[in-house]
């Protein structure tokens, strides 16, 4: 079955970097695109990155431009979100998306949390 495994978040200063990463297996990684997204506390998800399932395309929103860059190991089937110089706006759960079939998959998340 399709899943998606997040993992990296954890605490950090202020100013710091975190890589997170979203594993995928289940169906053919080549295949999709994956996104990924975050949510903070009594605030909507928000999407934060997108790479195409070649990998030679990809974007992040405005709001973290040359901050987060998106990247992928299609041997490893992994999607990797390197966050730097975050700051108190970050602090979310981050989650990865891949749509197959007009059906989404999510997974579980992984909690960024950003405090001295």
């Amino acid at each position: 079955q399709v899943q998606l495994v997040e993992s990296g978040g954890g605490l950090v200063q202020p100013g710091g970097s975190l890589r997170l990463s979203c594993t995928a297996s289940g169906f053919t990684f080549s295949d999709y695109h994956i996104n990924w997204y975050r949510q903070a506390p009594g605030k909507e998800r928000e999407p934060v990155a997108f790479i195409a399932n070649t990998g030679r395309s990809s974007n992040v929103v405005n709001s973290v431009k040359g901050q987060f860059t998106i990247y992928s190991d299609n041997a490893q089937n992994t999607v990797y979100l390197e966050m730097k110089y975050l700051s108190p706006a970050d602090p979310a759960v981050y989650s990865c998306r891949v749509r197959i079939a007009a059906r989404d998959y999510w997974g579980q998340g992984t909690q960024v949390t950003v405090s001295s």
